[in-house]
């Protein structure tokens, strides 16, 4: 029977090019004959992209992109907060790192960063992270899962990235439920 339903066991522990947790993504997909996973970081003339996806043979799929980016705190709510479906959206942070919650299986992260021999005006890494197809965490669990996605996701992409500016960065953001409930953009 394990041959069936251990695919994301047989993953490394720290999948997409040591990104994330293999547990953290154990807790967000449902068991799966086999899993695979990847993650990329290309480097260009206009900062950088780190793609981290990791699909399971039943179609679940948690995947995430930090892009850099001209936003700043303000314009990033902007863009970020019509996506949310609902008036719910939860905010979380601690020190430069912001993240949004826009609903259960959708979420993003902020934090300023000037990448290495970029051309243009980058000034922040942004990250969009979401699940896709059947998931085992549901609700609020789901939504914590994928807000830890992001921020691993966004710490391991600063570091790969090379972004100019020395941070210190929490092993862990703060919980959602300690997060506030976010109705307009705020700088």
């Amino acid at each position: 029977m394990q041959t069936f339903t251990r695919g994301i066991d047989r993953l490394p522990e720290r999948p997409c090019a040591g990104a994330v947790d293999r547990a953290l993504v154990a807790s967000a997909l449902p068991s799966a004959r086999t899993a695979q996973e990847r993650g990329k970081l290309e480097q260009g003339l206009h900062g950088f992209t780190f793609r981290c996806s990791v699909k399971t043979s039943s179609d679940s799929i948690l995947v995430g992109d930090a892009k850099t980016s001209d936003a700043d705190v303000r314009s990033w709510h902007k863009h970020f907060l019509p996506k949310s479906d609902n008036d719910d959206a939860i905010e979380v942070s601690s020190g430069a790192v912001r993240a949004l919650s826009l609903d259960s299986d959708y979420a993003t992260a902020f934090i300023p960063c000037t990448p290495p021999r970029s051309e243009l005006p980058s000034r922040a890494l942004v990250v969009d992270a979401t699940t896709i197809g059947p998931t085992r965490a549901k609700g609020d669990e789901l939504r914590q899962v994928v807000v830890d996605f992001a921020y691993q996701l966004l710490r391991h992409a600063y570091e790969a990235g090379g972004c100019e500016e020395a941070r210190d960065f929490p092993d862990a953001l703060p919980r959602l439920t300690e997060g506030r409930v976010v109705e307009e953009p705020v700088g």
